[in-house]
């Protein structure tokens, strides 16, 4: 089995942060975010390059551990 817990918890990782992503574009084209522009776009802003870099830790752990 290749999935470790620490790669387990990148792909939680990058779930999560890919959901407050499409969270932010909703807010931010609805007109009216709840936690107003400025930290709704700082939210999508920090989002979208940790959802790449957890599923990236998560693929090279895997791969680290296919022997």
């Amino acid at each position: 089995m290749y999935l470790t817990p620490k790669s387990g918890l990148f792909l939680g990782g990058s779930c999560v942060s890919a959901i407050a992503a499409v969270g932010s574009i909703f807010e931010l084209s609805y007109g009216q975010p709840d936690f107003g522009v400025t930290t709704t776009a700082i939210i999508l802003v920090l989002s979208i390059p940790l959802t790449g870099l957890f599923f990236f830790a998560a693929v090279k752990d895997a791969r680290a551990n296919m022997k």
